[in-house]
């Protein structure tokens, strides 16, 4: 009997593309027992903004959320994803800390872990791969992820070339990220269908949106042609800028007489347990209707559904959301200014965030962002095409070139671990406090700062008490 598995993707995906990852722990943490019993392949539950997110806003730890996720759900692979030699942050780290962040994540709890470059450059997955092969358990999972676009230089045949390099390098499974929801059906069917055809038994994964309303026709033609493992979300959580939902695949499935595993059971009871979680979001204004509504212009613009919330948020806080359509409207711009990279963390933050600037400030250009001038360095990698050659005269001079993204001295064993040691002090307790100060230096320290000072008020009170 054929088989399509589920990743169920409401702890992370789901969540960040509504409402910005503004998902506390303490919101699901009863209902993970249950999940636990629902039959999926995987839960995607950290990675993506989750970590930039706990510090910054929710005020958690991120590895004590992973140990808690771990601790109530002993039996479901938990997944993460990685976004390469950039980790969870925004710019390149060292091998060496690179290294040592997928070890801590497998210590930590994570059994999959889903690895992508912005750029699908895969010089840039090597370290990563390398070090989840070396700290692997027996449920360890390395996939390898191509962030899906559509441009005059992406293709089916590049695509295909894409996955057997992937396979060649090593990874487990192969996923297709289509972050934006633009893959249509036909497009799925003849990728589906062409990757099949080159890997042969490696695993294939399709992840999309439903921002464009074609994800529901896009997975069950990628179903139809042979794809392993879908990710869904559960159904008060799904479309809009999220997945598809969870129990509608699942029926579908059924009737086709394709095996899923999923218990229906559960994963209805999982759905019933986060609608008023929802709900309360909803009232409260965190999840916009702009997040959960179907707007084919996406095809056009190609925004993803964490691009999308999280460009609303900054509008709102600006109180700038009648900019909206413009800054929509110049993101397409921007991307083929930058030689048409996929919109995809932190790639998708640096062209919303430049093609809001370039809008309110009123001409395209005058303030470009750290992390723009960055990319035409070349710190982040190869772009897929020219990137305009005006902009790059402007950022890098005249007859300026950009640089091998690889940063040079990449083993740098143990400084960036000394450095960021140094400058917290007693802070840090463990060695995931240092790395997430590495990765987030003054969230972390933030963090860190008041979770003492929470410790120490703790101890003041019960001594006053006794």
């Amino acid at each position: 009997m054929r088989k399509v598995q589920f990743t169920e993707t409401v702890l992370r995906d789901a969540n960040q593309s509504l409402m910005a990852t503004r998902l506390p722990y303490a919101d699901y943490a009863k209902i993970l027992p249950v999940m636990d019993k629902a039959g999926y392949y995987s839960v995607e539950c950290w990675g993506g903004a989750t970590f930039d997110s706990c510090l910054r806003y929710l005020k958690e730890d991120p590895w004590e959320r992973l140990r808690n996720i771990r601790k109530n759900m002993p039996n479901t692979r938990l997944q993460m994803l990685l976004r390469g030699q950039n980790l969870l942050g925004y710019k390149h780290y060292h091998d060496d800390v690179v290294e040592k962040f997928v070890e801590l994540s497998i210590r930590n709890g994570i059994d999959i872990i889903r690895i992508f470059d912005a750029l699908n450059d895969f010089r840039n997955l090597g370290t990563a791969l390398d070090a989840t092969k070396k700290y692997a358990t027996a449920r360890t999972v390395a996939s390898g992820c191509i962030s899906y676009t559509q441009s005059p230089v992406h293709t089916v045949d590049k695509y295909v070339e894409m996955c057997k390099e992937l396979v060649k390098m090593g990874f487990d499974t192969l996923c297709l990220k289509d972050m934006a929801g633009t893959m249509s059906p036909y497009e799925a069917e003849h990728l589906i269908k062409g990757i099949k055809d080159a890997v042969g038994d490696v695993p294939v994964i399709l992840h999309t949106h439903c921002t464009t309303g074609m994800a529901y026709m896009t997975l069950t033609k990628a179903i139809e042609s042979g794809v392993d493992v879908i990710d869904t979300a559960t159904s008060c959580f799904s479309n809009g800028t999220s997945q598809a939902a969870t129990e509608t695949m699942f029926y579908a499935l059924q009737q086709y007489g394709i095996e899923t595993d999923l218990n229906e059971k559960v994963i209805n009871q999982v759905n019933d347990f986060f609608k008023p979680v929802k709900q309360k979001y909803i009232d409260s204004g965190l999840i916009n209707p702009k997040s959960m509504a179907t707007d084919s212009q996406a095809l056009v613009y190609k925004v993803p559904g964490g691009m999308l919330s999280n460009m609303i948020a900054n509008l709102k806080d600006m109180n700038a959301m009648d900019r909206f359509d413009e800054a929509l409207v110049e993101i397409p711009a921007v991307r083929k200014d930058l030689g048409y990279p996929p919109l995809v963390t932190p790639l998708s933050q640096m062209v919303g965030n430049q093609a809001v600037t370039n809008v309110l400030v009123g001409e395209r250009y005058k303030n470009i962002s750290n992390e723009v001038k960055n990319y035409f360095r070349g710190e982040y990698g190869i772009a897929p095409a020219p990137v305009d050659k005006a902009l790059e005269e402007k950022i890098l001079g005249e007859g300026g070139k950009p640089v091998d993204c690889r940063i040079e001295d990449s083993k740098r064993t143990g400084e960036d671990f000394r450095k960021a040691k140094e400058a917290l002090g007693d802070l840090a307790e463990t060695e995931e406090d240092v790395m997430s100060y590495i990765c987030f230096p003054a969230q972390a320290e933030q963090f860190l700062k008041d979770r003492k000072a929470e410790r120490e008020k703790r101890v003041t009170y019960t001594i006053v008490e006794a």
